[in-house]
């Protein structure tokens, strides 16, 4: 791949894409909006005012010749989306626009033929994407659920554990509720360790944050509206 392709508008506005092609299924949509939303709802982000760019089935473009890779979801840090994000060559995530690769690329899956573990992590390798995730819940590709890659050269080596210390950011398996539906969920862990939230949990904290202390008070004798809590 060379360092500073070259690209004509032609070759932009020929470039699909959007296929119009339905996510696979209901969990796996449901899963990778709990990858993306608490992210932007509750993430202090990477530090020193930073910004990133998390997003889920929008396609990577390493070359115009290439065909494009789509990942469940994905984590870019340092980059912004162009103002005018309508506009053809800001669409998609196009390397050379962005001027780097995403640090995260993340891979549910959810049949035995999307190659995984096999042509779709060699060529996230190429892409130079340092981490490479595979969620498997029904372990159909991997022995274990979830799997970490971390590139070492050009290829991927297994991590012991997922973290991604760069970022500040590490992934867990989480079994609860989310929108009505009880599963084992892959969420988001902070620089603690503990589940970056999503806003509605982080509202519904707050909301019983706030019922604890009008209940302390009024065990106390003390009206909590007439105090001014």
């Amino acid at each position: 791949m060379s360092d500073a392709p070259v690209e004509t508008h032609l070759d932009i506005q020929n470039i699909v894409t959007e296929d119009d092609e339905p996510v696979d299924n209901m969990f796996s949509e449901k899963q990778q909006r709990l990858l993306v939303e608490p992210l932007y709802s509750s993430w202090k982000g990477p530090g020193e005012e930073r910004t990133y760019l998390a997003a889920a089935n929008v396609g990577l473009f390493a070359q115009t010749r290439q065909t494009p890779l789509v990942p469940d979801m994905f984590l870019s840090l340092d980059v912004e989306i162009a103002q005018d994000w309508h506009r053809k060559e800001h669409r998609s995530y196009f390397f050379w626009e962005f001027g780097k690769p995403p640090e995260v690329a993340l891979e549910i899956v959810s049949n035995r033929e999307g190659g995984e573990d096999g042509e779709k992590k060699r060529r996230y390798a190429r892409m130079r994407i340092c981490y490479y995730v595979i969620y498997d819940p029904l372990r159909l590709v991997r022995p274990d659920p979830l799997t970490v890659y971390r590139l070492s050269g050009i290829r991927y080596e297994e991590q012991e554990t997922p973290r991604f210390p760069e970022i500040g950011l590490a992934l867990g398996l989480w079994e609860g509720s989310f929108e009505g539906k009880s599963d084992t969920w892959l969420r988001w862990l902070d620089d603690r360790g503990e589940i970056v939230p999503t806003g509605r949990e982080r509202a519904d904290e707050e909301r019983a944050r706030a019922d604890r202390l009008a209940e302390q008070l009024r065990r106390a004798g003390i009206d909590p509206l007439a105090s001014g809590q």
